[in-house]
Formats: structure tokens, C-alpha cells, sequence
């Protein structure tokens, strides 16, 4: 059931314990907000799933805990306790200081656990497993792997399993690990426990359900707090890049002032970097200056060097620095400097960060958010901007950079029609109107039963493939999975040494699956390349990844600094670093993002109107009327199909997730075709290509096997090496692909 807005007085105040009502009189709170109000009377028994959805900073920490806590504090009779779980180590250290601060006066245990946090905290627990434990999925399966036949005794005073951030985990190879990993804990204390999700962002409720009580998602109670009343303010410079030495000049003739040996630095450091980049620092360094903002990149090698030109431009002007670099390459005490500079408040400090800084770490009020470059997600956008205008009468603050290439006669489609520019206005245009991406959740994840099935087998000391059934697929977690997909998923186990079976038919680890079990890389569910660790005087500044080795006598730039590499151990994965002039921020992966339909298609909107766009400075609006005349001048208005008698760009305005499937589904029927991300590139005329639709429009998708067969980079998630190929297959295009979706674009492109 859905509780709908009300405007009338709520008595929940007087369902909570005395001691909570005590609590928030002294924090100064002369009334609940809305989310708090709804949810005492639907969590205070414990009777009920309930989902939680509000915007950051609306209290929803404290609408499920006052509720919670009372319901502990009610029952004197029997020990109470709470597993709350969360996808970051730095959200548990958070939310362990903020409930902390209200438990001490109820003598209610918070204990945090995970892989920082010293074993005597948690022996501790063991001993006396009540009040909130606030714990990892990682940490949750080693606690089922290594203490197996503990279990029932560390759970049995468990009322309610929290999962905060839940949208984090939708959709994901970790999300299917938690479903499986709530299902097995309630199996452990033989009763249904009250599930309770905490999430800011969620695009269909109904998926949300379906992630937290995959066998009855329409029993959950569903708080949605729609009272934010913030006013948004949104600005998007638009860039050309232009060769650096233009800026150098242009800053020369400005200042009059020429500094040969800072010239020559700033050279080496920058290497052929275009000048778009330096006055897009130049410009953040003006804008944000002597306030707290988050400046998001898309990826970590941008947030090192706008981390590192923002502190070198503090020094030009004599000021201390107030940019600091946040990533999860970092060590974590660089980390932790970056948000306790934030969280101070003063002196003024600003993060230069990727997604560690999207979910609800408390890093105190941030005045503006700056994206540098297309966001990765409506829904991440979202994210970010709720970090921004949490004091009251404040607006939320978006400062949104694009750089584009100048136009040439060699000049390809995403330039001309300026993708980054269009798919970034775009995506305000959803925020604005309120849509964002929904949790992509059809995917079977059959990796991560791989996973599951070693680890239930740990904690059982042996199972059979009917328990493995009942826990892990019965319960809805796997639903997908059939009784002969199970069968061939562990004949083909046990062909790769992960499991044996003993003469009961008892399944058992194998040489191969008792060694990964056993190390500690076996309880996450997603992969994590080798990392080298970089060290300056013996303290670790933070990782890289394995595949980008470096040299010695290379200069980088890493934690917003610059380094030069004294020595490189292979074997033992360390780089050490000193300080030095110059460099370069090291090759990092990418975090973009697949592109979700209805973006796309509000770009073809972005394009086909002619109005000037309101948020859009000058140069950004000149940008986009030669994107518009671009659009029109090649009847792409009416038409989906441009190019010439050897090649064709096909524009189907949909999702990565459709033309990465219809590129596949072109290829299987012989026909050369390539996703760029806004086209595909088939290798015929516009008449061929209508043919060729005309056949991918008429295929049969049931039978996938033909279809995939030549696709070489199947394996994408840990333990895909380990399954049958039907089920990889399957898994694959599940989380990959929209194969339907291709087939009715292909039939609609072909008329």
C-alpha cells in the first residue's frame, strides 16, 4: 500500500518511546517532517516491509530509526537487535557516528562492521548480539562463510534488516548477493523479518518492491515524501577546445605578466591538454572560491588534474588550498581529509570527486554542484544535486561544463549534432521534469549464484542440490533460474574442480572452490582488478589499477599533487613516489554509463525545437543552433537513416541497451554495423539498410544461442567463467542487452 501526502496533523509523535521523545525536544525540532510522520505507525510493530523514499537530507535515517528504536525500547522482556546494511564503509562510519550520538543516552549498542574495524568491537557483539549492527554485504557473506553454525545464536534477536541506499543496489551483481543474503538470514532465524529501504533516488517504485520482497512486493508499505519545495538554479557553459598555447597568449595579453619558469612547469604538467579544460578550472576557481561545492568529472584521471590546477592556482594568489581530490583510488586518509574539510565547514573547502561522494556520506551544507562533462545518469544527477541547498530558503546550485571539438570537413556525427552538449541539456531538461532512470533489474546475475551456491555449502558444511534450490531460487532471488538451469550450473562446478559430491550426494567444496572460498576476495560478488599500491615514505597514498604500469622516472599526478616514480616492484605491486614538478594524472577506468532510452529521445526533442534553451550562457547556445541547423539541414527531423552509397549512419534515438542488441542483431544476419552510442554505423546505403532491418525486424529472439555465438567478451561479472555456456548466454543478455527492444525499433525503422 502506498501512504499518500497529508496535510492533517499526525499524533506519531506520541507512538515513540519517552526517551525518543525526550531525544528530539533537545535537538530543537518543533514538529516531524513528513517522512518521519508516516512512518512511526508503519514501522513501530514491526509488522510490515516499508520502503522509505525522500530526498537527501529529509530525515530518512531518522523516520526508520525513531520507529525502530521505540519497538526496541518497548519490549524490556527480550533483547533487541538490528541489521542495517549499506554499500559503503564510509556511509557505516557516518551513520555510525549520528546514531551513536542518539543511543548513548538509550543504552541501545551500535557497532559497526567491517574490514577497518577491530576484532575486539566485534567480538564484542558476538558476545551480546543486540541493539544495531551495521554491517557490508561483503562483510555479511564472511560472517555466513566463516561462522556458519553461529548464526542462529548472532541472529536470534534480530526485528528488522535496514537496507540504506537501496537503490544502489538494484540491478546490480551486489543487489542479487543481498536479496540472497536477506532471504538466507531470515531462513537462519526460521521467521520472516521486517525488511525497511532507505533510498533517495528510485525511478519505479514497483521495481524497488520486486528488489526488496521478490515473493510478495505488493505487502510493502510505501512512504514517498514529495516536499522538497526546492527552487533549482541551473547554469551550462558551453566550450570549444582550442590549443593550449591560445589560452597562454590570451592570458599573457590579460595580465602582462610572463613567468618563464611556471610556464615551462605548466607545460610539462599539461602536455597537449586543451585550453577548454584550463578555463573551465579558471572559471570554477572564480565561481566557487571561498565556499563548499563538489565538482564532479566523469573520470578519476580529470579529478586528479582539476584537483591539481585548482590547488596550484590557491598558490598563484597565495591562498591556502580549498580543492581537494576524492576517489576511491585514494587511501583512505586522503579521503577522509577531503570530507572532514567539507564537513568543518570552514575554512572553505570544495571536493573534486567521482561517485564516492553521491550516496549519504554527511559532509555538511555544499552551496554548488559542478559537472564537467554529459552526467553519467538522470538519476545520478539527481544524486549529486541533493547534495546542494539543504539550508532552508537556499536553492540547489548546478554549474554544468561541455566542451566541444570545432567543426572540420572530417568532422563525425556526435560532433556535428553536439552529443555531450544535447545529451547534457537533456537530462536537466528529465531532472527538471522529475523522471529519472529506473533500476535496469531483469538480470539474472548468474554469477552471482555461482557465489551463492559456495557459500551456502560453506555455511552448511555440505548441501544438496534440493537445499540450494529451496535458499537460494524458490525464494525469488535467482527466479530466473529453472531446475535444469541449476542442474547444468552444477555439473559444470563440478567439471571445474569448484564442487564435489560424496557418496549421499552431498555437495561439497572442490580443491579449486575450497581455495577461493577461503581467501578474502571470495565475499564480494563483483570483480576488482590487482591494484599496485603507491607509497611516499612508507604511507600509502592510495592505488592503481594493475593493467596501467608505470615507470620509473615517470611524473604523475595523483591525490591532486604531483609525483615522480622512484621504483616500481612488480612483485610486490608497489610504486614509490616523491615529490616533483610536472606530470600527468594516471589512465583510470571510465565512469560512464549506458544511456537509457528516454534520454535519447528527449534529445531528438532538444534538437527538433528552435526556441533558445533558458539555462544554456552564449557560447553553449551558439552550440546548440549549430547542432539544431546541423539536425535539420540533414533531415534527420523526418528521417532516421544519413550517409552515402557505401555507408549509412543509422539513428534510432533509443538506449545503448537497444543499439548495442540491434548492432548485434545486424552483425548475426552478415552485415557489417557498429553502436557509436548516438548511431550505428552499417556499412550500406539507406536503401540496404532499410532491407536489412526489414530481416533483423522478422528474426525469432527466443532461441539467443545462434545469436550470440560469436560474441567473444561474454564473461563480464566474477564468476561467469564458471557457468554453462545456455546460462552465461542468457545471463549476458539479460543485463546487457534489450533484444526486444532492438526487434521494434528495427520493424518501425523499416517502414
Amino acid at each position: 500500500m502506498n501512504l499518500p501526502p497529508s496535510s492533517s496533523d499526525s499524533s506519531s509523535f506520541e507512538l515513540l518511546h519517552p526517551e525518543i521523545q525526550q531525544w528530539i525536544w533537545t535537538q530543537g525540532w518543533t514538529s516531524l517532517r513528513d517522512a518521519q510522520e508516516w512512518a512511526a505507525p508503519a514501522l513501530v510493530d514491526a509488522d510490515r516491509d516499508v520502503i522509505i523514499a525522500a530526498s537527501t537530507a529529509a530525515g530518512k535515517t531518522e523516520a526508520a530509526f525513531l520507529p525502530i528504536l521505540t519497538n526496541l525500547l518497548n519490549d524490556t522482556d527480550s533483547a533487541g537487535a538490528v541489521l542495517y546494511i549499506s554499500p559503503l564503509k564510509a556511509l557505516i562510519n557516518d551513520q555510525w557516528d549520528r546514531l551513536s550520538r542518539l543511543c548513548e543516552r538509550l543504552d541501545v549498542p551500535v557497532v559497526a562492521w567491517h574490514g577497518d574495524v577491530s576484532s575486539s568491537r566485534k567480538q564484542r557483539f558476538l558476545k551480546s548480539p543486540e541493539g544495531i549492527l551495521l554491517i557490508t554485504p561483503e562483510s555479511l557473506e564472511a560472517l555466513f562463510v566463516n561462522r556458519g553454525s553461529s548464526l542462529p545464536g548472532i541472529f536470534q534477536n534480530l526485528r528488522y534488516i535496514v537496507v540504506d541506499e537501496l537503490h544502489a543496489f538494484i540491478g546490480s551483481e551486489r543487489g542479487k548477493q543481498l536479496q540472497s543474503l536477506m532471504q538466507r538470514v531470515e531462513l537462519v532465524v526460521a521467521r520472516t523479518l521486517p525488511r525497511v529501504g532507505l533510498s533517495a533516488t528510485l525511478g519505479e517504485m514497483s521495481l524497488a518492491r520486486m528488489f526488496l520482497r521478490p515473493v510478495h512486493p505488493d505487502d510493502i508499505t510505501v512512504i514517498e515524501s514529495k516536499s522538497t519545495g526546492q527552487e533549482l538554479q541551473v547554469q551550462v557553459r558551453g566550450y570549444i577546445e582550442r590549443p593550449i598555447q591560445d589560452v597562454v597568449t590570451e592570458h599573457i595579453s590579460q595580465s602582462g605578466v610572463v613567468d618563464v619558469q611556471a610556464s615551462s612547469e605548466e607545460a610539462q604538467a599539461r602536455g597537449n591538454i586543451s585550453g577548454s579544460r584550463t578555463a573551465i578550472a579558471g572559471h570554477l576557481y572564480k565561481v566557487l572560491r571561498g565556499h563548499n561545492n563538489l565538482i564532479f568529472p566523469n573520470r578519476r584521471q580529470e579529478v586528479e588534474w582539476f584537483a591539481d590546477r585548482l590547488r596550484l592556482l590557491c598558490e598563484q594568489d597565495g591562498l591556502p588550498n580549498e580543492f581537494w581530490p576524492h576517489h576511491g583510488s585514494l587511501s583512505k586518509d586522503l579521503r577522509q581529509d577531503a570530507e572532514q574539510a567539507l564537513k568543518a565547514g570552514y575554512p572553505p573547502a570544495s571536493a573534486v570527486c567521482t561517485t564516492t561522494l553521491e550516496l549519504g556520506i554527511d559532509i555538511g551544507n555544499i552551496k554548488t554542484v559542478a559537472q564537467i562533462g554529459s552526467p553519467p545518469s538522470v538519476a545520478s544527477l539527481r544524486q549529486r544535486l541533493g547534495r546542494s541547498g539543504r539550508r532552508p530558503g537556499e536553492p540547489a546550485t548546478l554549474r554544468a561544463y561541455c566542451r566541444e571539438r570545432p567543426l572540420t570537413d572530417q568532422s563525425d556525427l556526435s560532433d556535428q549534432l553536439r552529443e555531450g552538449l544535447v545529451q547534457t541539456i537533456a537530462m536537466i531538461r528529465l531532472l527538471i521534469e522529475g523522471w529519472f532512470e529506473p533500476p535496469r533489474s531483469q538480470g539474472m546475475h548468474a554469477s552471482t549464484l555461482v557465489q551463492q551456491c559456495l557459500s551456502t555449502i560453506a555455511q552448511l558444511g555440505g548441501a544438496s542440490a534440493t537445499q540450494l534450490w529451496s535458499i537460494l531460487i524458490a525464494s525469488g532471488a535467482f527466479a530466473s533460474v529453472s531446475k535444469a538451469d541449476l542442474i547444468a550450473l552444477l555439473k559444470c562446478m563440478g567439471e571445474k574442480e569448484l564442487i564435489v559430491q560424496d557418496s549421499s550426494g552431498l555437495l561439497l567444496p572442490g580443491e579449486l572452490g575450497e581455495r577461493l572460498v577461503n581467501h578474502y576476495e571470495f565475499y564480494t560478488a563483483f570483480t576488482s582488478d590487482e591494484e599496485f599500491r603507491l607509497l611516499r615514505d612508507g604511507k600509502q597514498l592510495g592505488s592503481l589499477p594493475i593493467s596501467k604500469p608505470l615507470t620509473k622516472g615517470q611524473r604523475i599526478i595523483f591525490g591532486g599533487r604531483r609525483w615522480e616514480v622512484q621504483d616500481v616492484d612488480l612483485e610486490a605491486k608497489v610504486i614509490v613516489v616523491t615529490a616533483a614538478h610536472g606530470g600527468e594524472p594516471p589512465q583510470f577506468e571510465g565512469l560512464s554509463a549506458q544511456v537509457h532510452d528516454r534520454v535519447r529521445q528527449e534529445m531528438r526533442s532538444v534538437l527538433m525545437e528552435t526556441i533558445p534553451c533558458p539555462f544554456l550562457d552564449n557560447q553553449a547556445q551558439k552550440l546548440l543552433e549549430e547542432a539544431r541547423a546541423n539536425f535539420h539541414a540533414m533531415g534527420l527531423y523526418a528521417k532516421s537513416i544519413v550517409g552515402s552509397s557505401n555507408a549509412s549512419h543509422l539513428l534510432t534515438w533509443r538506449g545503448d541497451y537497444t543499439n548495442d542488441a540491434l548492432a548485434l542483431l545486424l552483425k548475426h544476419k552478415g552485415i557489417q554495423c557498429e553502436s557509436t552510442g548516438l548511431s550505428l554505423e552499417v556499412a550500406f546505403d539507406e536503401n540496404d539498410t532499410r532491407r536489412a532491418l526489414r530481416v533483423v525486424g522478422e528474426m525469432d529472439i527466443s532461441d539467443i544461442e545462434p545469436i550470440l555465438a560469436d560474441v567473444e567478451n561474454l564473461i563480464r561479472e566474477k564468476w561467469d567463467w564458471a557457468l554453462p555456456p545456455s546460462l552465461l548466454m542468457r545471463s549476458f543478455a539479460s543485463s546487457q542487452l534489450d533484444l526486444r527492444g532492438a526487434i521494434e525499433t528495427a520493424r518501425m525503422l523499416s517502414d
